[in-house]
């Protein structure tokens, strides 16, 4: 297959996300072959392109981009489950180490002794592959769903060389984040999380509905996908970000920065509120984007200016 058209630079993504360029359909298709299926041509623009309103196709684009970019093989998700836009997670982690360096006296700090607590890793375990293959920091996986822990756990065992830097563990009280996870002789370097969206299931659905119609699909299905616990919570985003910004105050000194993605911009309001509430020391608002989407995420963390010069980030 000929590639139509030269990638063009996405200068809106992060400097260090290898998807800054269009996708390189050829060499994606060369690595992996059964993405050929999948790629058309854009009749306006005689560009190679997938449908992206086909989760099929969707998830054998991330097959493709997580084998070519980041060597992870027999990457695979169950049905009805959410397959990440790999782009978008890749900015998180790469600002997230920006962040990080901005604490560690402008070193970007790199190895396994940097770790990191993924809230809700779901069934993909994006996060923990992305931040071990950039920057080979070590991860711990929490979800509520034992059937998104257990893919895991088959992702992790046929991919060896991520199998020691990341390890899963089952929240059994769907109502707490950190509690039963952070115990009192561990230390995180930070959290991240993408929080539940929204407020109940007819909610996913409405929304679902209008995401199909703006992509003209008359298949009527989640193109990423989706299951319960991944996009609704009661209280949606906002509560699901309330409870952990409570729950984080218990534990100011085993974590340097809690962080979360924020979806809605209109809730940034209340969380600065409730952070300033409970006595957050350091608030911060890091802004993404990508294409015309505009995303966000808010760290926090309760250490003092001395205690965040004192955390060592660098492997002593």
């Amino acid at each position: 297959m000929k590639s139509k058209t030269v990638p063009s630079e996405k200068s809106n993504l992060h400097p260090r996300n290898p998807h800054r360029f269009r996708y390189d359909f050829q060499k994606l298709t060369a690595v992996l072959h059964e993405l050929e299926a999948h790629v058309v041509t854009n009749a306006i623009t005689n560009d190679t392109t997938i449908d992206f309103s086909n989760a099929e196709a969707v998830k054998t684009l991330n097959k493709a981009l997580l084998l070519s970019e980041y060597g992870i093989d027999n990457w695979d998700l169950p049905p009805n489950y959410l397959c990440p836009p790999i782009p978008g997670r890749a900015d998180y982690i790469h600002y997230l180490a920006d962040l990080l360096t901005e604490s560690n006296e402008g070193i970007l700090p790199r190895g396994e002794h940097i770790v990191g607590l993924d809230i809700g890793v779901g069934a993909n375990c994006i996060y923990p592959i992305l931040g071990l293959s950039s920057y080979d920091w070590s991860f711990v996986g929490v979800d509520i769903d034992e059937n998104a822990l257990q893919n895991c756990k088959k992702i992790i065992a046929q991919n060896p060389q991520i199998s020691e830097a990341i390890s899963l563990q089952l929240q059994t009280e769907p109502r707490y984040i950190f509690k039963n996870i952070i115990l009192p002789e561990d230390k995180f370097s930070f959290t991240l999380c993408n929080p539940p969206f929204h407020a109940s299931a007819s909610a996913a659905s409405k929304a679902n509905s209008r995401k199909v119609n703006q992509l003209k699909s008359a298949e009527k299905k989640l193109n990423f996908g989706g299951h319960d616990a991944e996009l609704w919570c009661v209280g949606g985003e906002i509560g699901f970000i309330t409870q952990m910004i409570y729950e984080s105050v218990k534990y100011p000194f085993q974590c340097f920065w809690f962080t979360t993605l924020v979806s809605k911009k209109d809730n940034l309001k209340t969380i600065y509120r409730t952070l300033n509430k409970v006595g957050a020391v350091t608030i911060k608002t890091i802004e993404m984007a990508q294409g015309q989407k505009r995303s966000r995420f808010v760290a926090w963390t309760f250490l003092s200016e001395k205690q965040q010069k004192e955390w060592r980030f660098s492997n002593e």
